[in-house]
């Protein structure tokens, strides 16, 4: 992909690793620590044992017992932005702007925060959960709902997180395009 991609983490831990990773990339620019939501202030996020479970929701049984490393080490106050207003700076010059929306549960309130965002995007590959895995948030069906009311199609469906002992898929990445 040649051009710019725009990272956000909220994470101070995974945030320092995402700034070495892109130090050599100019086309790939790191917001400031942040995590994406319905509203701008401060939130505490659940830092999970395996990182990329961490979620500002709290986790159910049902995740903890498909992957008991992911069960909650801590907490990290961190400051919470919408993306309508971060997003103007990456959305200005793109063309066909992707979003990917991976937030461990709170995808909804991410599409909340991006109502004057989301008609500009072409595509988004977004979390769906087939399970209830974090307390509170919207499962799969809710989520194709939304976005195909916001004019996306559901496009393909990617393999996600499964219960390793019985073999069931608890989450799978939806992509989705445009319908024009």
């Amino acid at each position: 992909y040649a051009g710019i991609i725009g990272s956000f983490e909220p994470l101070s831990q995974a945030y320092g690793q995402l700034l070495q990773s892109s130090a050599g990339d100019s086309m790939w620019e790191v917001n400031p620590r942040c995590a994406l939501g319905d509203q701008n202030g401060e939130v505490e996020i659940n830092i999970a044992g395996n990182s990329e479970s961490s979620s500002i929701l709290p986790m159910l049984e049902s995740h903890r017992s498909a992957a008991p490393e992911s069960a909650y080490q801590g907490k990290e106050t961190v400051p919470i932005k919408t993306l309508d207003t971060v997003a103007v700076q990456y959305l200005k010059d793109a063309r066909a702007p992707f979003l990917k929306v991976d937030t461990q549960g709170f995808e909804w309130q991410v599409l909340d925060g991006a109502r004057e965002t989301l008609p500009h995007i072409k595509g988004i590959l977004v979390e769906l959960s087939l399970v209830p895995l974090y307390e509170g948030q919207h499962l799969w069906r809710e989520v194709i709902g939304r976005l195909e009311a916001e004019g996306f199609i559901l496009w393909a469906l990617q393999p996600g997180f499964s219960d390793q002992a019985s073999g069931r898929t608890l989450q799978v990445d939806g992509i989705f395009y445009r319908a024009s």
